[in-house]
Order: C-alpha cells, then structure tokens, then sequence
C-alpha cells in the first residue's frame, strides 16, 4: 500500500498503522535526535505518533505524510524542550562566536584565511577513526539546537531546504546560515583535531 491508503486505512487498522510507523520512525527519530538529544528521542518520537494517529483525518495532504510526521515531531521535542527549559536561542550568537571563528571570514563572508588541509589520505580514513567520530558527535551535541537540527535534516536526512524551513520555522536564508555555521564549526573542530588529536 502506499502512504494515502495507509493513510486512510491507519485509524481502523492496526496493520497500516503499524506499516506508517514502520516506515518512518527512524526518520523522526533522528530529527527528535537533534532537536533534544537522545535521552528521551524515543518518547517524543511516540507522543508525535500519538499526535498523528489522533489527527489523520486532518492531514490535508498539502505536503507529504513524511514531511508532516517531521513536522510533528520536531514541535514535539520543542516542546520538549521548552518544558525542560534548554531551549537555546540564536540571539547573540556572534558575539558568543570563538574569535578563532569570526576570524576565517571576511566582512562580505568570504574565506580571510582558507582552513588547514587535513593530513589523511582520504575522507573514509578520517572517519574510520573513532576519536575523531567522537569528537564529531561531542561537537555536534554542543551545537545550538537550530543549528544542530538544519544540519541533521540537511546532510543526515537528505531533506529539501523548504522542508527544513517549515520544520524549524524559518526562512531559507536562514536555514543556509544555520547550515554554513554548524559545518563550519564542525570543520573548525575537524581541524584542531587533526592538528593537535584532541577535541
């Protein structure tokens, strides 16, 4: 069956409902992953399917059941989040910038000094190495959680920059800043660990 039957046959059967899930927890699970962590992804990930079961007849289909199940979620674990009082807010984040960081770029936000080449012989051999995997998980749950959140649906999820922004709830060029400085803190990292081997 495809997503509109399950749709339709979701609120009286327990199989295509069971299929839904199915297909895309693991998608929610990694947005609830970067909006809040993964101490309680799991239970935000089942109050959004308590949400969507009790509000499929109202899905309009004005976008995809994936995009929408997302949508759920991410305003699940906000909300999570705001309950917890973790939120983090983007305002000042210039001035809470690494001079390290406002350094690399110039006032048009162009490159001022190009970052260090990294010594391995090939991406697939920087990641075969678990330090640097923990240091990339150690900075990307450091990261604010706008920005954590643009890059997992971004690069991990593979989503379309309008998805991201009906997600998050802010304008594309938004969304692109959010990305560019979540990436470049992330190289930042990258680079102090190849230089030094510590995160």
């Amino acid at each position: 069956m495809d997503d509109s039957q399950l749709i339709t046959a979701a609120p009286n059967d327990d199989n295509a409902f069971r299929q839904l899930v199915a297909k895309y927890y693991n998608d929610m699970l990694v947005v609830a992953r970067a909006i809040i962590g993964d101490s309680i992804a799991d239970d935000v990930v089942q109050e959004a399917w308590l949400s969507i079961y009790k509000s499929l007849d109202k899905f309009e289909g004005r976008s995809s059941f994936k995009t929408w199940a997302i949508t759920i979620t991410a305003n699940e674990a906000k909300r999570r989040l705001r309950k917890e009082s973790q939120t983090t807010s983007l305002e000042g984040l210039i001035q809470g910038m690494e001079p390290s960081m406002l350094e690399r770029y110039d006032d048009t936000g162009r490159w001022s000094k190009p970052p260090t080449l990294w010594h391995e012989d090939s991406p697939d051999s920087l990641l075969s190495n678990q330090e640097l995997m923990d240091c990339i998980q150690h900075t990307m749950g450091n990261l604010n959680e706008q920005q954590r959140t643009a890059l997992s649906l971004k690069d991990l999820e593979g989503l379309s920059l309008d998805e991201i922004c009906n997600i998050i709830g802010v304008s594309a060029s938004n969304v692109r800043v959010l990305i560019h400085r979540a990436r470049q803190r992330l190289f930042q990292h990258i680079d102090h660990f190849q230089e030094t081997g510590q995160c």
